[in-house]
């Protein structure tokens, strides 16, 4: 059966695009409108549990994100391909890497979750793994990393989203995969070209965190801080995001 997912573009450079643990294939704000289908094809595609895809069955892992990935390209008849994650979507472009390193052209990691392992003391584990099932708590995570400058009202529609368009038990499952699993030994040394987008207000996945996991893991790697935007450059300042993607996997 063919993997539903998104499409913008015909141009020659092919890129799967993985969205954050919040959102789905099309929930990246005005940015959709911005993207050139001249020089680009996207595919964005929703994980199992969320989206297009919510009713999918699966064990909601960041490995069969990967497996997934990889039969899209198939379909798409993608030998190779570029990938931009969102987040945890930052992770589970590090797991086709590490699955497939030979298909992989370039990574571009959005306010990205690093490979190893995401340490959380008891208070954060309390806040994030509670979030499945208290929409409060999604909403506490949300003005977090986006620097407590959000307004209410884009707060509230975020978490309304995630409520309607994911399965709690897949909310839960992949938060359990992205958070414990370590792909560090698999991505070090990769010699990938790898641009890692951090919003300047994000108070969880800083520059200061890229520096000391990405740069460290990957020679080609870039770390580039967004101005005005927290964890969300797609809806806080969408063309700047636009901008940046496009000149690094263009070049």
């Amino acid at each position: 059966m063919a993997i539903a997912h998104r499409r913008i573009g015909t141009g020659p450079v092919r890129v799967i695009v993985l969205h954050d643990w919040f959102g789905t294939s099309a929930h990246w704000g005005s940015v959709l409108d911005h993207f050139d289908p001249e020089r680009f094809s996207y595919a964005f595609l929703d994980y199992r549990g969320y989206g297009e895809r919510r009713e999918v069955p699966g064990r909601y892992t960041l490995p069969e994100i990967a497996d997934d990935v990889l039969a899209l390209a198939d379909e798409l008849g993608w030998d190779t391909f570029c990938l931009v994650g969102h987040s945890m979507g930052g992770k589970a472009i590090q797991q086709v890497l590490a699955r497939a390193p030979e298909r992989v052209e370039r990574l571009v990691g959005l306010a990205p979750v690093p490979a190893a392992p995401y340490e959380m003391d008891d208070d954060t584990r309390a806040l994030f793994y509670g979030a499945a099932e208290d929409p409060e708590k999604r909403r506490v995570i949300l003005d977090l990393v986006t620097g407590h400058r959000a307004s209410g009202h884009w707060l509230d529609g975020m978490v309304a989203h995630s409520l309607e368009i994911s399965l709690p038990e897949a909310f839960a499952a992949y938060l359990a995969s992205w958070q414990q699993l370590d792909l560090s030994a698999a991505v070090k040394g990769s010699t990938v070209p790898v641009l890692v987008l951090v919003g300047e207000y994000d108070l969880a996945l800083t520059a200061e965190v890229m520096q000391a996991t990405w740069k460290v893991w990957y020679p080609d790697c870039r770390v580039h801080t967004l101005p005005g935007s927290g964890h969300y450059p797609p809806h806080e300042t969408p063309v700047a995001f636009v901008t940046e993607v496009e000149a690094f996997l263009g070049a």
